[in-house]
């Protein structure tokens, strides 16, 4: 269990190298994109929030104490690691603060830099996906070969790995009778599956094929497909990164599709039979998550012979510790990227 939640199999082996992150805040740069424009009218203030050394929940507090208003009134679409240098939007009331007010201000950590009028509170999960810029220091190992790596995901795409922040400090968020929030147990339990079944099908070979009988997630998207037969034109979709395998988010109704997927599902699950019995207790809906994240924009920039940047762009809900493994073995300092999310 402990391997799958902190140390999953990758797809490509061995890494290219190591290197050390996380440094300096500004090593670990985040830029929330949205996907939409501010409506420019409303009841809303719509805050774009540059924060350095701060979490997100802080800084939402921070901000319903400057506008007045609870905290609970405060809407951000994800949760942004303290340790980075992140760009944030977050919604406020605007009853007792316009826009033009917000622009000045700031505080430990944290600076308004833009405020536009909008007409609702922000919701959780409603971006389009984050951009990246990640400084590694000290590399070791075959520049050469990090390249060709590099060209191999920008084509092909990551394994969709939920990262290690998804288990808690110590996967405390997995422990039987840790005083955890029960939407958190089962978030890991749930995550944890997922891990087990990709895992398994990297095994196998096939995490980048298609079966009959299972979904077919449209990249970008919440919708899937039933694949009823395989043809030429369904592969080129899936060669193209438009639609992608996926695996399950396991419910009541265990895990939602049919055929020889189904069964494969079936069994990595119940090697977990503690888990399982979780999400059954609380009726949990079976639900669908792609296998495969498509890496955008991806870029490798050598800044000197031992240190690099990483710039690239993913989409909502995805983890780009899950694209750098692929590459290296990551050193960051003890506890950094265990306390928030990485994705949105």
């Amino acid at each position: 269990m402990e391997q799958l939640a902190l140390q999953p199999p990758r797809a490509l082996e061995p890494p290219a190298g190591s290197a050390r992150i996380r440094l300096e805040p500004e090593d670990f740069q985040v830029e929330e994109v949205l996907g939409f424009a501010p409506s420019g009218a409303g009841e809303h203030v719509l805050l774009r929030v540059r924060k350095r050394g701060a979490n997100t929940q802080w800084v939402a507090r921070e901000l319903a104490a400057q506008g007045g208003v609870r905290v609970h009134d405060v809407g951000y679409a994800g949760l942004k690691d303290r340790h980075a240098v992140t760009t944030q939007w977050f919604s406020v009331p605007a009853r007792r603060k316009a826009p033009a007010a917000w622009l000045s201000v700031r505080g430990e950590g944290y600076e308004v830099e833009e405020a536009h009028a909008h007409q609702r509170k922000l919701p959780r999960g409603a971006l389009e996906g984050n951009r990246f810029v990640l400084r590694m220091r000290e590399f070791v190992g075959d520049r050469e070969r990090l390249t060709q790596r590099v060209a191999a995901i920008a084509a092909a795409g990551v394994p969709n790995y939920f990262g290690p922040q998804r288990f808690g400090r110590e996967l405390a968020n997995l422990r039987p009778g840790y005083p955890r929030e029960q939407s958190f147990r089962l978030s890991a339990a749930r995550s944890l599956i997922f891990n087990a079944v990709l895992a398994e099908r990297i095994a196998r070979g096939n995490w980048l094929q298609l079966h009959v009988g299972e979904r077919a997630n449209l990249d970008g998207r919440n919708s899937s497909f039933i694949v009823e037969a395989l043809d030429a034109a369904l592969d080129e979709r899936l060669q193209q990164l438009d639609i992608h395998p996926t695996g399950p988010l396991w419910g009541e109704d265990g895990c939602g599709i049919a055929g020889e997927i189904a069964e494969l599902e079936q069994e990595v699950a119940g090697r977990y039979p503690e888990l399982l019995e979780w999400l059954r207790a609380d009726r949990v809906a079976a639900m669908r998550r792609p296998l495969r994240m498509a890496v955008r924009e991806l870029e490798l920039d050598w800044l000197d012979e031992h240190s690099f940047t990483l710039k690239f762009f993913l989409r909502s809900g995805s983890f780009a510790t899950a694209v750098v493994r692929e590459l290296i073995e990551i050193d960051a300092p003890a506890g950094v990227g265990q306390s928030e999310s990485e994705h949105a």
